[in-house]
């Protein structure tokens, strides 16, 4: 059996627009990667997990 698409197992936005955003673990979005590119509006990003652990989020 595959595995879902990532959109399919992110949690649900939340219903009331003035509630908290949802946490979305790391560990979900990676995948056992160091570095993902994010789209949105038309530009890509690139968020990557530094030696130190940190996040850096680059145009």
């Amino acid at each position: 059996m595959s595995t879902p698409p990532l959109a399919f197992r992110l949690p649900a936005a939340p219903a009331d627009p003035a509630s908290r955003p949802a946490i979305i673990p790391a560990e979900l979005l990676f995948q056992g990667s160091q570095e993902i590119l994010i789209g949105h509006n038309g530009e890509t990003y690139r968020l990557r997990i530094t030696r130190n652990g940190k996040l850096i989020l680059t145009k």
